[in-house]
């Protein structure tokens, strides 16, 4: 039961990154590939019936947390405290932005809208990038479970770590392009013309960027933590998402080759999750690893709930999982086809 719960609360933390990932990489883009007022209420269009929606994913993977590892995530939201509050403002600046810009027909109150988006979307990727950088290194655990971390040090891998250091900045930078280019897909699938065009010619840039990214993060989660890669080959689930995520990239490409982006997209997709579920399965059970000693980690086995609190919530989890994947399927369904910029007055 411990070993089903970490992998449903890995599962859809990785849901949430490739849900929430695309329309983190429009906002990303949105300067880039919309030029005028128009192009920008299209780019808007084309996320506005699911950002929201998307967002729920992260509400369901932090509820699974706290049901199924409560020691984890107390110590997690203690350590990482302020991260996680920008994040919270990141994520509270975007709604805001999305909802407000056109309520007032006037261009520097959507410029300043505009440039909140542009600029949430952006830190919330890196900052989240950098949070699975420390998780990967490791967090200075103590017995008693929790840890303290300054901003930076200097900026070494090594005790004394900080929030910041070369790899968790690295880290950062690969969650950043990634979901770029993650967005850059979604928006060559759901819009057309002069924004379609910007989303497809920096799709090229930003995929060949994300595949180069990868294989530096690789070497580098090697040398910070090896264990990662040394349990690989003995990871059956570890090799199979890693399969995924090798041929969502591929797909990823060869769909832009051949002009299919809602493949192009999904093998998008495909290759964040298999990244995330292949990187869980590799570091099984270790959920938060110490830097001090291994002794002192958090692991699925030592911070889980007590059986039956894992089997009622899995009562609740088998109902609740189908309901939001149904509902997500029914959104993408209704909102089918491209993506038409709202007149003035109707809409983002």
């Amino acid at each position: 039961m411990v070993e089903l719960w970490f992998w449903l609360v890995s599962v859809m933390v990785a849901i949430y990154v490739v849900m929430d990932g695309f329309d983190f990489g429009a906002g990303i883009l949105h300067f880039f590939v919309a030029k005028t007022n128009e192009e920008r209420r299209q780019v808007l269009a084309a996320i506005g019936p699911l950002w929201d929606g998307n967002e729920v994913w992260l509400l369901a993977g932090g509820g699974s947390l706290f049901l199924a590892f409560p020691k984890v995530l107390a110590s997690g939201f203690s350590g990482f405290y302020l991260a996680m509050w920008l994040v919270v403002w990141c994520l509270m600046a975007r709604g805001i932005s999305i909802e407000f810009r056109s309520h007032v027909q006037d261009s520097l109150w959507r410029a300043f809208w505009d440039a909140a988006f542009a600029g949430a979307s952006m830190a919330l990727p890196i900052l989240l990038g950098a949070a699975l950088g420390n998780v990967l290194r490791g967090v200075p655990l103590d017995a008693n479970g929790f840890f303290e971390l300054p901003l930076f040090t200097n900026f070494g891998t090594s005790n004394p770590v900080g929030i910041l250091d070369w790899y968790t900045v690295l880290v950062g930078v690969f969650a950043f392009v990634a979901i770029a280019a993650h967005g850059s897909l979604f928006l060559a699938w759901k819009t057309d013309g002069p924004v379609q065009a910007r989303s497809v010619a920096l799709a090229t840039k930003l995929w060949s960027a994300v595949a180069v990214l990868w294989v530096l993060v690789g070497f580098a989660t090697d040398k910070v933590n090896p264990e990662v890669w040394s349990a690989l080959p003995h990871r059956p689930l570890g090799l199979l998402f890693t399969a995924v995520a090798i041929g969502g990239l591929a797909l990823a490409f060869y769909g832009q080759v051949q002009k299919r982006y809602l493949r192009a997209f999904l093998g998008s997709g495909a290759f964040i999750l298999g990244l995330l579920a292949a990187s869980a399965a590799c570091v099984y059970p270790v959920m938060l690893r110490s830097t001090l000693t291994h002794s002192l980690d958090l692991t699925a086995l030592n911070s889980s709930t007590e059986a039956h609190g894992l089997a009622t919530g899995l009562k609740w989890w088998v109902l609740g999982f189908p309901i939001a994947i149904g509902y997500v399927a029914l959104l993408f369904h209704l909102h089918r086809g491209k993506a038409k910029a709202a007149e003035e007055g109707e809409g983002y």
